[in-house]
């Protein structure tokens, strides 16, 4: 099974402000900058559940693929009608060998709290990480502690004529 994370974040490390609000991100996104080619090569997105509220909040629901929506309490979650959603609980290598038995290869992981949790249990083989020009001074940052260093290989860095700068990274430990 792979995992990867593509994800934007203030130049200050930011996923978020504080109340959870993305105003600060371009508006559609911004410039192509490999979202479309990265989906194209993912079986599933995994986000936590303030991610799955937030992205509810949405004009309109932004994932073609399955969402797997990760909470303590998955029977409290409903998805809206139409949706490919599927709520479980469980340990990230209980999430991973349960989509794995679905047959799924290539999961997307998204939203803080889930990627730090994936990341801690060594589950995430791939970072690619897009600083949008703006401080935020606070919010919710895309790290948090670790118990223990992880180690990366730098792939490729790419700027934008907006500002955007992208950068891939293998974890290597």
């Amino acid at each position: 099974m792979k995992a990867s994370v593509f994800i934007a974040t203030s130049l200050d490390g930011f996923i978020a402000r504080a109340d959870g609000g993305l105003d600060w991100l371009p508006v559609d996104g911004g410039e192509p900058h490999g979202y479309t080619e990265f989906m194209s090569t993912v079986d599933a997105i995994v986000i936590g559940r303030k991610t799955f509220e937030t992205v509810l909040s949405f004009d309109s629901w932004p994932y073609e693929k399955p969402v797997v929506v990760l909470s303590s309490r998955p029977s409290e979650l409903v998805a809206p009608d139409g949706l490919v959603c599927d709520m479980m609980g469980g340990t990230p290598e209980e999430i991973v060998t349960r989509l794995s038995e679905r047959g799924m290869k290539h999961l997307y992981i998204d939203g803080g709290v889930t990627i730090q949790r994936f990341l801690e249990a060594g589950l995430i083989q791939r970072l690619t990480i897009t600083r949008i020009p703006v401080l935020l001074g606070d919010g919710i940052p895309l790290f948090g502690a670790l118990s223990r260093d992880v180690r990366l290989e730098h792939v490729a860095t790419r700027s934008y004529p907006s500002g955007m700068v992208q950068s891939e990274y293998v974890v290597r430990g």
